[in-house]
């Protein structure tokens, strides 16, 4: 009875299974008895091998469908294989066929296109050269010729490359040579005045004394607004003046003009003082009053120190200076104690010292003082500086300039102004010193000589 059980309930299990696999078939109605239960399994085995045998032949069907686009594919993909070997064989044919032709273009040109290239080529740089060159400033209107040439479409005749080959000797030759010529000079006043030039080679143009620049753009030779240094326009009249075959040292501009157009535009030594403003002004003061005390203490101390040595030599006839004085005070003391001319001999030199050290000071406080003026002026120069940004933007560096220039001017003449100060303070307070030893040493001398005449 339960193995009937347990065979019934896997029947159920299996007609369930059946009737969920063949959901398109008809409802099977609920089995009343074994024999029923038994023929409805049957019946469902024989529905589901008939669905399984349907989706076999269809899985069949689109296995063949499957095979069939597979098949297409690689076909196509060796189709389009060999259409690449095709464009490739093609693309090698007409790469050939291009260089083929290119030879044979070249050919056919022959040495007359390729020197056809290297004319123009040639003439255009030329152009530009000659027309900057300052041998043009001798010989004006180069650079024509070879702007036509370089400009030209059809071949270069013989006469012109005659002109190319000359142009180039000239150059070359020019450029090694130092000549004197006439030509009109424009000066900064816009005035033209013939003039006798000097040109060394391609690199400066001289003239009175003094360097000139040329304008490639009008052709014209102009006086320069200012002048280097002193010590480098001093070799121009020098070279100019010096006899032939003379050697002598020139400053030449490697740059051909770019190198004098910058020294120009740069400040000389009034316009960097300028730029200090009154702050710098008051430094130049300082220094110029401390160095005029200094002279005057020098002088007043040589004569004082050569005044006492000549004192040494006579110490009994008092004379006028500080030696001098304190022996008087000696004098005018009789037979008095040790003591008492001790003290007498020390106020004479308390009342000389002020003298001698008179103006010493001053010079200390002076060399104290301009590097502090110098820092107002740099506080001063940069609060200017950073007004002008406030307001201005940091656009343009010029607007900048005038702050910054105080500022960093100010800071130089402060220090320039201190170092020779305090210099001479030292020598003069060692030269003031040296004096008032002297006097001491004396004076000392003078007391043990009283003292051991009182011994006596």
């Amino acid at each position: 009875m339960k193995k009937l059980i347990t065979t019934a309930v896997v029947a159920a299990a299996m007609t369930f299974s059946a009737t969920t696999l063949a959901a398109d078939s008809a409802p099977v109605s609920a089995a009343q008895t074994l024999d029923q239960l038994l023929n409805q399994i049957k019946t469902d085995r024989q529905s589901e091998a008939r669905l399984n045998k349907k989706r076999e032949a269809e899985f069949v069907s689109e296995r063949a469908d499957k095979q069939a686009l597979l098949k297409r594919a690689k076909s196509s993909l060796a189709a389009e294989k060999q259409r690449g070997k095709d464009l490739q064989k093609s693309f090698t044919d007409n790469d050939q066929s291009i260089d083929r032709l290119s030879r044979d273009l070249a050919t056919a040109t022959g040495d007359l296109g390729e020197m056809f290239g290297v004319v123009r080529q040639v003439s255009g740089d030329m152009s530009g050269q000659l027309a900057s060159s300052l041998v043009s400033a001798q010989y004006p209107g180069r650079d024509d010729v070879m702007m036509k040439l370089g400009m030209a479409k059809e071949l270069p005749t013989i006469k012109e490359l005659e002109e190319l080959w000359y142009s180039l000797q000239t150059e070359m030759t020019q450029s090694g040579k130092v000549v004197k010529f006439t030509a009109d000079v424009t000066n900064s006043s816009g005035s033209v005045e013939a003039m006798e030039v000097t040109r060394v080679g391609s690199f400066t143009l001289m003239a009175n004394g003094e360097y000139l620049n040329f304008n490639p753009n009008t052709g014209t030779i102009l006086q320069l607004p200012k002048q280097p240094e002193g010590y480098k326009v001093a070799t121009v009249g020098a070279f100019q003046s010096a006899a032939a075959g003379a050697v002598t040292e020139v400053f030449i501009d490697p740059s051909r003009g770019g190198l004098l157009q910058v020294y120009t535009q740069k400040a000389t030594l009034q316009e960097q003082f300028e730029a200090g403003g009154i702050v710098g002004k008051i430094i130049a003061g300082l220094l110029a009053f401390g160095l005029l005390i200094s002279l005057w203490k020098i002088y007043s101390l040589t004569i004082e120190s050569a005044k006492i040595r000549s004192q040494m030599k006579n110490l009994e006839d008092p004379r006028n200076n500080a030696l001098g004085r304190i022996i008087k005070v000696y004098k005018e003391s009789g037979d008095v104690d040790v003591e008492t001319l001790e003290l007498k001999l020390d106020e004479a030199i308390l009342q000389e010292t002020p003298k001698i050290e008179s103006g010493v000071n001053i010079i200390k406080v002076l060399a104290a003082i301009a590097p502090m003026l110098g820092l107002l002026g740099t506080v001063t120069g940069m609060i200017a500086t950073f007004q002008d940004i406030t307001l201005f933007g940091t656009g343009d560096p010029k607007i900048m300039a005038g702050g910054i220039s105080m500022a960093l001017v100010t800071t130089v003449l402060g220090l320039v102004a201190a170092l020779p100060l305090l210099l001479m303070h030292a020598f003069v307070a060692g030269r003031a010193k040296a004096v008032s030893d002297v006097l001491d040493k004396q004076s000392t001398g003078i007391i043990a000589a009283h003292a051991e005449q009182r011994g006596k």
